[in-house]
């Protein structure tokens, strides 16, 4: 279940992707099957090359991507991979605060 995200943040993540950029957009997130995760971050790109060619930098498989039909196709990263991937990024997240 997803909450805490505000419309302009997915306004803007769309945006991004719509322009072709690598997106990140974190919120708060709670799944039984992830437990101890409390956020995610969705990672998007129109671009399914480039999106796949950026995370296999970070050691993600392009078959983890969530392949969407309305072109908001991302990567979700959780836990430590989440973490690891956002210092890597220079994103501070004050979510995973």
């Amino acid at each position: 279940m997803a909450f805490g995200i505000k419309r302009g943040d997915v306004v803007a993540w769309k945006q991004k992707i719509d322009q072709g950029q690598i997106a990140f957009l974190t919120h708060y997130w709670l799944d039984d099957r992830f437990p101890g995760c409390k956020t995610v971050t969705k990672v998007g790109c129109k671009d399914l090359l480039r999106l796949s060619q950026w995370g296999k930098k970070y050691g993600l498989k392009k078959e983890w991507i969530h392949h969407r039909k309305d072109g908001y196709s991302h990567f979700d990263l959780l836990g430590d991979k989440q973490a690891e991937i956002l210092r890597a990024e220079h994103i501070k997240e004050r979510l995973l605060d």
